[in-house]
């Protein structure tokens, strides 16, 4: 047997059904890993006593011949913007530095009662508002594959944490890409689900009509394990979406062949890499071969995708974070005038990316702009998802490069804030129109960094995409391939 941070969710549920390792085994063979590859600064927060007890009473469970989920005895770590009751939500921020939760995130909740182990907390963009990681208060991520390099955010701490094997599965949120672009820069599976399909409960809010929460895995079946556990309707969550949720899991097989494939003009222009065009049409051409039907479709209103993201997310920032005053909880700094301190609290407790999404977001919802913008915004936004509507008459699944082009240095592009936003061109749209998203490693460019292609299914169809990333497992074996740390 391969050492157990190698092996994957499904290999390790075996193995426990077997009898042939323990819950304990695995938590602590993952603590030994995370302590290994420290230098790549994943977890903001471990709870190694919580994780080994949890793994001791699974281990029980088995013994006792109790029915136990798929997923029992075995490790998962959190994004840092998940509430728990055992463990501080920092959302990578200063101004929520060491705040303990009242209660825990629903998704968290369910983790728990099928007896996954929670092993710690991801580190991520602060407040999820970054697409490199290198936006956190405390530390940047690097990736795995080139430690020079940024793993993507702003779930970057989640997508290399997976990638490094410090733990088989991992959760993220994905506002504008936040989970697919990471997994396509650590060579990954990551999927955005639905809006809906997951309960936000718990989750501390970016932009409330964009999150969703998601998980990262190995292959396409650990994926379908854990959406398993943690999709479905919560009355909780006023977004929450009352229909039925198959099991992603049951008879996942590779279904490709009659499968209609968009393929839209606008995601292959300026600015794509030539090595992520070059993977991008091998998969398709492998797609052909298989059997699937593969046409070129338009997505119209694609190019308006970044700056009507932009105005909506900043605008619902802005909302959302008006809470952090240093009144109620989190950092405060203290002056006996109170729209002194919270100037003071909010200026030293907030990092420059939020300051400027709070600005930019407080402008679009001014008298005066709030038409022009952030309503315009709206309108537009109905006519993106009209596209996806009017492009699944005709297809099945869509195709796209998940990121235009490979992970970047670290440092590169801090200082170029537009730069930056446009590593998220391919995936924003998925996230205005509510459509589910998941992003395939399909390979590497000359200089060994992932490359990913994204599929995007209409709503509710997330099980159709993963039967179509179980295709690409079988066909290029990228969970076995490991980055040399």
């Amino acid at each position: 047997m391969s050492a157990l941070h190698q092996q994957t969710a499904e290999e390790l549920s075996r193995a426990l059904k077997a009898e042939e390792i323990s819950s304990q085994q695995i938590v602590q063979s993952c603590f030994e890993r995370i302590s290994e590859t420290e230098h790549l600064g994943c977890f903001l927060h471990v709870d190694q006593a919580n994780a080994l007890k949890a793994a001791q009473a699974s281990d029980d469970r088995r013994a006792k011949g109790e029915k136990l989920s798929a997923l029992d005895g075995i490790p998962v770590a959190l994004k840092d913007n998940h509430m728990t009751l055992d463990m501080p939500t920092t959302a990578a921020s200063k101004i929520l530095t060491d705040l303990q939760s009242p209660y825990e995130a629903t998704v968290a909740r369910k983790l728990r009662e099928a007896g996954a182990i929670i092993l710690g907390k991801t580190n991520m963009d602060e407040f999820a508002m970054g697409s490199s990681n290198e936006h956190s208060a405390y530390q940047a991520v690097r990736n795995p594959w080139n430690t020079e390099c940024v793993p993507g955010g702003s779930s970057g701490g989640s997508a290399a944490a997976v990638a490094a094997r410090q733990v088989p599965l991992s959760l993220g949120t994905d506002t504008g890409g936040s989970i697919r672009q990471p997994a396509s820069m650590c060579g990954v599976y990551g999927l955005k689900p639905t809006y809906g399909r997951v309960s936000r409960q718990g989750i501390i809010a970016f932009a409330s009509s964009l999150d969703q929460v998601g998980p990262f895995a190995r292959t396409p079946k650990d994926l379908a394990a854990l959406l398993d556990i943690i999709a479905g309707y919560d009355p909780l969550d006023s977004t929450s979406a009352q229909v039925e949720t198959p099991r992603y899991s049951d008879e996942l097989l590779p279904q490709v062949k009659g499968l209609r494939i968009g393929i839209p003009n606008e995601y292959f222009g300026e600015g794509l890499q030539d090595e992520v065009r070059d993977r991008i049409e091998q998969s398709v051409d492998s797609l052909k071969q298989a059997g699937a039907i593969v046409t070129e479709i338009s997505l119209p209103h694609t190019q308006y995708a970044l700056s009507t993201y932009y105005l909506i997310a900043t605008a619902e920032v802005s909302s959302n974070l008006a809470r952090y005053d240093g009144i109620r909880y989190g950092a405060r700094i203290e002056d006996r005038d109170l729209r002194k301190m919270i100037a003071r609290t909010r200026s030293a407790g907030f990092g420059a990316e939020v300051q400027r999404r709070i600005v930019l977001g407080t402008f679009v919802l001014s008298a005066g702009y709030y038409d022009a913008y952030y309503g315009k915004a709206q309108k537009v936004r109905t006519l993106i998802r009209k596209d996806f509507e009017n492009a699944f008459d005709s297809v099945d699944v869509i195709l796209t490069p998940t990121s235009p082009f490979t992970a970047f240095p670290l440092g590169s592009k801090t200082k170029d804030p537009m730069s930056m936003y446009l590593s998220d061109i391919c995936t924003l749209a998925v996230n205005l129109a509510g459509v589910p998203g998941l992003s395939v490693p399909i390979g590497f460019s000359d200089a060994g960094l992932p490359i990913g292609a994204q599929l995007i299914g209409p709503w509710f169809k997330e099980k159709r995409l993963l039967q179509i990333a179980q295709y690409f497992e079988e066909n290029l074996s990228m969970s076995t391939k490991s980055p040399d740390l």
